[in-house]
């Protein structure tokens, strides 16, 4: 979880993500965690800026073949 992700918009400052979303985004995340650990998988969930986190799990688990990701599209 990126905590930019929970600070208001950069135009108007509106919440990105407000407590309905927040909600649904953890009861969602649990439920992936869950059926995951049902198929003898998990799921790791960090909170903080991926750009910090990624490197830092990359580190932590040593031999990382591949990394995937998606940038947020931002409008002017």
């Amino acid at each position: 979880f990126d905590p930019r992700h929970y600070l208001g918009t950069h135009c108007f400052g509106f919440p990105k993500t407000g407590p309905h979303r927040l909600r649904f985004l953890l009861e969602s995340v649990r439920d992936l965690r869950d059926t995951l650990k049902k198929k003898g998988s998990t799921l790791v969930v960090r909170r903080g800026k991926p750009e910090d986190v990624v490197s830092d799990l990359i580190a932590q688990l040593g031999s990382v073949s591949a990394v995937a990701f998606h940038e947020e599209v931002r409008e002017i």
